[in-house]
This record gives structure tokens, sequence and C-alpha cells, in this order.
């Protein structure tokens, strides 16, 4: 990795030799004087008429093309809804070798408009130096989905077929909506991200090595969902409606804004049909203490449906030129339910194998997971004297109440009542406060520094009844052994320190910072004490802007992974009594130091690339681990020939790969995006004698857009992500693909949307292993993915040209 850099920073120097002059402006609205973000700025060779350069206007409208030959150039700037402004003779020489145009008005195209609004239109993948961001916003396949469909369009993230995400093949994922936590992720993040529909995703930003401002949680980094919202005058909004042969949804934005004071309010709901999935198990398992097997076969389905709803309402008030107060409150509400039925064959085998007997049963369970919670923050800006300080206070709070019933009862074949049975019912609180202070203070022209404190203050409950079957009179009695009343506290002060430069004549721009967390736990469970610790979290990023289209950058950032409250909960998950799922409240925090080393490169046709090297190296890595016991007693239940699967502390993990990620328009009107990852999984299992597993995994994706007349838009998706070993045997692949056309209603603003999902077959087929020296199973699921959806979109209001500014993860320090 050390000779990679110098290798590219020498060919970016290569690439630019015989490169001169220099070219440099800002584009702003005439009539407002707002900056045009986005706006395209193009170099042409008057002589050939060849495109030599061009580049896009940033957040601030400023562009600057480098490098550029001397000549005679005709530049051009151009964006929607705006009259071309165009400079005929632009002179290039020794005796003129910098061009400062200074501040560039672009008119509005009024014969165009008639009243209706045009945005910016940002492209779909933009890579930058800390982040990438993925405009949902002009996703067509995504359109009646929910945002576990648009994280699948994400580069370098991937999602399998139970909602589970992985960033750059890591699970450990802080999750952000508009730059601030929530408890709803606590719960249920599959849930919850089935609860988001995708027409109120603006943008998602992806931050893979978080700098010191920012939380250490999530091993992975940060994935930052911005919900839709817009700061232009005068009252708008949208109204989004889908259904489908899976699930249904519907979602109402408005925004209204005059002078200094503007408000903003959403509704959305959504569910997920009722489908069934086939499910199997075939699993032999050895006992040592007499030398017998027991062969276990389960065939069955499984029932599920969702549904959920979010509502909000936000303002943000110019109190002042240098004072900003905002406010945001959000409730949401979600559930899932899951009913089953398994046949069950249970044949007990001696040393021989040959049979001693055999047992036929069958089982019916049902579970529901519920989870409201109510979120608020309330925000003031500052802006200190001199050039671009300012001073911010974030208070946000989160309120959430889990709530789990699930039940179920194992009858034998032939027989009129159940011979056992139990009922488990877990309800509780999840409340957050986070309080922070951040400071940021330029030092000098090109030198900026940053520092802050935060609180953060977690306090979840949890009261859990247990009853059990008695068998003689067929009812339920508590037991008091299975049942308890647990609080878990975590209380995180944390304070940060980073600074942003450049050295050696700005061929190299630094951003590095050291972050300090004290993490104290405590947890009401017998003989259970978790001992708090410090954990100090450098990181830094090294980057060199080889010209106005591309850049290198070397990035390490140091993160943890502390055990989120579902691992940690003891509570016994028997909904198959052969198969019993918990908590490990001894769990350590995992440990990691990522590396990253990367190439960008934008194309004046609106297309990108980016490739990275990355590499992660964790200690006290947490896998599931799975034991299995010819007895096992739960309270006064004793199951036998059970599997017990839990999380543990199981040894260290390596991963190294390479990502490819890009778009690129193909013809004027068909686009591409891609975006493949490879990585090496090395992995010592000191729970099993360290034990190492091995093995080569990749993800893939594309998509294909293609823009017809008559404002008709045809896209196609696929997604594929490869077996891999796991620790105890092999996890499937998964594939899905979506077609999708969108089709807008003559020159009104109304659009109409058809998307069809792995329509080919009803099911994906997923198989899942686990060999242990005594235990191997072979599971099969059935999952039904095909479906059919239609989607309507209507936008109303009339708004001023100004380019939105949405919720990126810098505008909200809170989350430092």
């Amino acid at each position: 990795m050390k000779c990679i850099i110098p290798i590219l920073l020498l060919l970016g120097v290569a690439l630019q030799t015989g490169a001169q002059g220099l070219v440099a402006g800002k584009v702003v609205d005439a009539g407002n004087a707002a900056a045009v973000q986005y706006a395209t700025v193009t170099i042409t060779d008057k002589i050939n008429n060849k495109l030599v350069t061009g580049a896009s206007t940033d957040s601030t409208g400023a562009f600057q093309l480098k490098k550029v030959p001397w000549g005679t150039y005709k530049l051009s700037v151009t964006f929607l809804g705006y009259k071309p402004l165009v400079f005929d003779n632009l002179v290039l020489s020794k005796a003129i070798p910098r061009q400062r145009l200074g501040t560039l008005k672009l008119q509005a195209n009024s014969q165009s408009l008639s009243g209706v609004t045009i945005n910016g239109t940002p492209p779909v993948i933009e890579n930058k130096i800390d982040k990438m961001v993925y405009n949902a916003a002009n996703d067509v396949t995504a359109q009646g989905g929910v945002a576990l469909d648009v994280l699948k369009k994400v580069p370098q993230v991937s999602v399998d077929a139970d909602g589970n995400v992985e960033l750059q093949g890591n699970a450990n994922i802080r999750f952000l909506i508009n730059g601030k936590p929530s408890s709803i992720f606590g719960s249920s993040l599959t849930d919850a991200l089935s609860a988001i529909p995708a027409s109120q995703i603006q943008h998602i930003e992806v931050i893979t090595s978080p700098g010191a401002k920012y939380d250490a949680q999530g091993t992975g980094g940060i994935i930052n969902i911005v919900m839709k919202e817009n700061k232009m005058k005068g009252v708008n909004g949208s109204i989004t409606a889908a259904a489908g042969t899976r699930m249904e949804n519907t979602s109402v934005n408005l925004n209204m804004r005059s002078g200094n004071f503007g408000m903003n309010a959403f509704f959305s709901g959504n569910a997920t049909l009722r489908s069934k999935a086939p499910n199997s198990q075939d699993r032999t398992a050895f006992n040592a203490a007499d030398s017998t097997y027991n062969h276990l076969v389960q065939e069955g389905y499984t029932y599920l449906k969702r549904h959920g709803y979010e509502a909000g309402l936000g303002f943000d008030w110019n109190l002042s030129k240098k004072d900003v107060l905002s406010a945001g409150f959000q409730y949401s509400d979600f559930s899932s339910v899951r009913d089953g039925f398994t046949n069950q064959q249970e044949i007990n085998l001696d040393a021989g194998k040959q049979p001693l007997g055999a047992v036929y049963s069958q089982r019916t369970s049902t579970a529901r997971n519920d989870f409201h919670a109510f979120d608020w923050n309330l925000d003031y800006k500052h802006t200190l004297p001199g050039k671009g300080g300012d001073l911010e206070l974030l208070y946000t709070a989160s309120y959430g109440t889990p709530a789990l019933q699930s039940r179920q009862e194992q009858t034998y074949v032939g027989a009129p009542a159940p011979f056992s049975g139990t009922s488990n019912a877990s309800t509780g609180t999840d409340h957050q406060h986070i309080v922070s202070l951040d400071y940021a203070k330029p030092l000098g022209e090109h030198a900026t520094l940053e520092a802050g404190v935060k609180g953060t203050f977690q306090q979840i409950s949890n009261l859990t009844d247990v009853t059990v079957l008695n068998a003689g009179n067929g009812g339920y009695v508590k037991d008091p052994l299975q049942s308890y009343n647990l609080r878990y506290n975590m209380n995180v002060y944390a304070g940060y320190v980073s600074s942003s430069f450049s050295l050696f004549q700005k061929f190299l721009d630094v951003k590095a910072g050291v972050r300090v967390e004290r993490t104290e736990v405590s947890i009401s469970y017998q003989d259970t004490h978790i001992p708090s610790y410090t954990s100090f979290v450098p990181s830094a990023t090294l980057s060199h802007k080889l010209n106005e289209q591309s850049f290198v950058k070397l990035s390490y950032s140091h993160r943890i992974e502390r055990p989120e409250y579902d691992e940690l909960n003891p509570f016994l998950n028997i909904s198959d009594p052969y198969n019993i799922t918990t908590g490990n409240p001894l769990l350590l925090p995992e440990i990691a130091d990522n590396f990253e080393l990367g190439y960008n490169r934008s194309f004046a046709n609106g297309g990108n690339l980016y490739v990275a090297l990355m590499e992660r190296l964790d200690i006290q890595d947490i896998k599931p681990y799975t034991t299995f016991y010819p007895s096992f007693k739960v309270g006064d239940s004793t199951y036998s020939n059970v599997s017990v699967t839990s999380r543990a502390n199981i040894g260290n993990e390596n991963n190294a790969g390479l990502i490819i990620s890009g778009s690129m328009p193909l013809l004027p009107d068909l686009d591409l995006r891609g975006n493949v990852m490879v990585f090496n999984r090395h992995v010592v299992n000191h729970l099993d004698s360290s034990n190492t597993t091995n093995g080569l995994n990749w993800r893939a994706n594309a998509n294909l857009s293609y823009k017809l007349p008559q404002h008709l838009i045809i896209e196609a998706f696929g997604n594929y992500r490869s077996a891999f070993n796991s620790i105890q045997g092999r996890a499937p692949q998964f594939i899905t693909y979506t077609l999708a056309l969108k089709k807008q209603i003559g020159k009104s603003k109304l659009d109409i949307g058809l998307v069809a999902t792995n329509f080919l077959r009803d099911d994906v087929r997923q198989v899942t292993t686990i060999h242990t020296p005594v235990y191997d199973a072979y599971s099969v699921r059935e999952l039904p993915l095909r479906s059919f959806g239609v989607s309507v979109n209507y936008r109303f209001g009339k708004l001023e040209f100004k380019k939105e500014k949405a919720h990126e993860l810098k505008d909200y320090p809170g989350e430092n």
C-alpha cells in the first residue's frame, strides 16, 4: 500500500504535464444572488471546437479549472432553467496565466418557466473527499419501495434477503436520520428501514472513514438518511402513492417559507402485504455422553406482514444574520407479525446410526414486534465574528417503547392437545438524550480548527413475563425463573479536536483529529458487571487534488462497536424450541482500524469513477455463535437436542478488498451505474481452538437508465451478493433485479411509474449451512420477492430558483 500512493501522485503530475493556466469564478442567480450549485462550466478550444476541460460548481457556486494549456477558448456556463452564459474569447498565455472571472450572474429563462418549478438536479452519485452521496430522489427503480430498496443501489452498500445491511462488507453501521441518531434503529433495524418510504428520501450519505467530529460507534462507518425538505420560498410540496402485490405506501410533504421563517411537515405510511415463506431444516447432532445421534427434520412455512407510519414537523428561523434557531419533531410507529406452522420429525440413532425411535410432532408459533418512538431536536447556531467561524449547541432526544409478544405450542401428531408451549410478553422503554457543543474557526486562508464536547445518555428498561403450558390442565402459569425486569444504562462522554490544513504549497490536504470517549454501562442482571472504559479514537485523511476532475486520498480511522441492547439482553427466544436465540450480557466492544486508499475521477459529461483499496483489522470481533446442547434447562423447563445461538467475541477478523464504483453516460440519453466489491475475509476463532476461516466474497450491482421522448424513462437494476464462508458454515448468495419506468404526464407536475421486481419466479431460494464437530445443519428458505407495483407522484406549488440545501452531515455537528 505504501508504494501505491507515490505512484498515483506521480501519475497525476504526469497527466498534467504541459498544462499551465487557471480559470476561476463563482456562479450565482442574477435575481437573488443565491449560489447556483452543480452548474456546468466547460472550456472549448475555439480553433477545433474540441472540449478541453470542464467542472461543476460546488455548494458555494465556485469553480476552478486548473492546468489549462495556453490558448484562446470559449467558456460556457449552463444550468437547467437559466439562460447560458458564454465568454467567447477567453485567452490564457504566459502574459495572462490566470483568468479570475469573479461573480457570474445567470439569468432565469422566464420563457421556459411559466410558473413551473425547476430545481438543479445533481448527479445520482457524488464522490467527495470525506463521503459519498447517493441522490435517491433521482432513482426510478426504487419508486414505490422503502429505504432498504434505496440502500441496495448505494455504492459500497449491500442488503441481504433478510434486510441486513453491510457497508464494505461490515454490518456494524451507525445509522442516522438527518444527521441525528434515533431510537427506531435500536429495536429492529430491518423493520425501521422497511417503514421509511423511498419517496421520502432526498439522498443517502456514506462515510466509511468518519473524522474525529463523529461518534466512534460503528466499525463499518456511518450511513445518514436525509429526508426530503427544501429551502425555497412559497408553499409547495408533493404527494406520492404506490400500490403493488407486496407493498403499499403513501407520503405527503409540505413546505412553507416566508422571509426568515420556514416550516416543513410530512406524513408517510406503508404496509407489506401478508406473504408466505416456506422453510425447512435437516440437521444431525452427536451426543458424546452416550455416543448417540439425533436427526431432526423440520418442514413448514411462515407468514409475514409489516406496517408502519411516520409524521414530522420542523422549522428554522433566522433570528438575525448571525443566529439561526431550528427544531424538529417526529413520531414513528411500526410493527411486524410472523405466524408459522412446522411439521417435525425427530429420530434418535445409536452409535452405528441405527434408529432407536422416532417422534412426530407439529409446532404453531406467532410473534408480534411493535415499536413507537417520538424524536425531537433543538438546534441553535451562531456565526462568530470574522470569516467562517461558528458555534453550535444541539439537543436531541428520542423516546421509544418497544414491545414483543410471542407464543408457540407443540403437539404430537394425532394428539388432541399440545404437550408443551411457551408464551412471552416483553415490554420496555428506550430513552436517549444527547447534548453537544461544537466550535469551528478558520486559522488563516487554508486551515480550520474544530473542537467540541458531547454527552449521550441512554436508559433502557425491559419487563419480560414468561408463562409455560401446564399440559395437565391446558393452562399457562408464570415461570419466575425466566421472567425478569432488566435495566440497562449507558452514558458516553466525548470530546474531540480536529484540524484541516494544506502542506507543501497546497500539494497535500490534511484533515486529522482525535476523539476521546468515556463509556459507562450498567446492567441489572445477576452476576453481570460491565466495566467502564475509555477509547482514544484517532483519524486522518490525506488527499491530493490532481486536477479539477480527480483526486487521490488515503484515510485512516479507529472505530469501536459497542454491543446494542438486543445483543446484550439475555431474553430467550423459544419460538422454535429446537433452535433458541438469546443475547449475551458479557459482550465486549469490537475494535477496528480502517484503511482506505482511493482514486476519484469526474468527467465533463457527468460521469464518475471511484477505485479504492481497503483493509479493516478487527479485534474482539462480534459474531453469531451456535452451540448444541443434548439437554438445555430454561427455568422450570428442560428442552432436548437444542441449538442455542448467541453473539460472542470470537477473536480477530481481517478484511482486505477492492472497490470499483461509478456512473457513465453511454449515449446522450443512456446512463450506466455500477458497483463491484471484492473482499478476502480472514477470521481467527479463539472459541474453537483458534480455527481460521478464509474466503473470497463479492458484491456487484448495475443500473441502466434510458430516457425516451415524451418524458418517459426506463430503468433496469440488478444486484448480486455471493455466498461466503461464516465461522461455522456458509451463508447463501442473493440475487434481485428490478425493471421500472416513469412517465411525466405532458408538462404537468404528475408522474406515473410502474415497477416489477424478481418477476421471473415466485421465490428466491436461500440455503444456509452450519458445521461444528458435533452438529451439522442444512436450512432452506423460499422467500417471496416477486412483486409488481404502480406509483403516482404529484408536485404542487410555485417555487423560486434556488438550489435546495439538504441535511448533509456537515450541517449537523451534533453527531460529533
